[in-house]
């Protein structure tokens, strides 16, 4: 398993701790594999999800670190959103 994947998890679970996620999303990071997301917190895992966010690892590294909005990520490409867009726009606020 990717130490990556795991630290990942870790920051994703601090970024949103409070927020009220209503859903299942993935975060699904190129040739690094995904991180679910769901009322019980973050994990390593690759399951059917309400939104799968899709991206490279660098760009989620730079949304997990705060370097990059997730809006900006989205508009620009570097990030792609299949599935229930609310969800991902209650993610992007609460890791903005």
């Amino acid at each position: 398993m990717s130490d990556f994947l795991e630290q990942a998890a870790a920051e994703l679970n601090n970024r949103v701790e409070g927020a009220d996620i209503d859903g299942t999303a993935k975060f699904a990071i190129t040739d690094v594999g995904a991180i679910m997301l769901d009322s019980n917190g973050a994990r390593v895992g690759d399951e059917e999800a309400d939104v799968t966010l899709n991206a490279d690892a660098d760009t989620f590294r730079s949304i997990f670190e705060g370097e990059l909005n997730p809006t900006s990520a989205f508009m620009t490409g570097k990030l792609s959103v299949d599935g229930d867009m609310g969800l991902a726009m209650k993610l992007a606020a609460a890791l903005a």
